[in-house]
């Protein structure tokens, strides 16, 4: 079986992202992978669900402990092209993911401004995957959002 990058698991996610981005949603993605395969995938969907749940991570984290058939991830990891929200940290925490790996940080509403006490103990967190395209994406997507 061949062996797979963060970055080309961090690469769906951000495919993910920018579809999320031409639906008219914050170009968020992640995916959730299981011994070297995509087990869920999720994009921003709050809008077209409204639903303020609906965040990437917590689509590819309901799809995936579906098709595992548990509720814990714990030999799992989540690949999102933006640091996770307080609530999407939380839900992680409750999935007991094996490693996180995200791109770009978020300053204004990333789960660090209270600190990695969010995540599990036992999960392994790595951020600045890809962080400038995630970045980029994200920055355009204001920018003509402003316009």
């Amino acid at each position: 079986m061949p062996t797979f990058s963060d970055e080309f698991f961090m690469r769906e996610a951000l495919r993910l992202a920018a579809e999320a981005g031409e639906q008219g949603e914050i170009p968020v993605g992640a995916v959730v992978v299981y011994q070297q395969k995509i087990i869920g995938r999720g994009f921003n969907q709050t809008i077209a669900l409204n639903d303020p749940t609906a965040h990437a991570e917590m689509i590819a984290i309901t799809t995936a402990t579906n098709f595992i058939g548990s509720r814990y991830l714990n030999e799992c990891t989540l690949y999102v092209t933006l640091e996770p929200c307080v609530m999407c940290a939380g839900a992680c925490f409750w999935a007991m993911l094996q490693k996180i790996v995200y791109g770009a940080s978020d300053e204004k509403n990333g789960c660090g401004k209270v600190g990695s006490a969010l995540f599990h103990p036992k999960t392994e967190v790595v951020s600045g995957v890809i962080a400038e395209e995630s970045s980029a994406l994200l920055k355009s997507f204001f920018k003509k959002l402003r316009k």
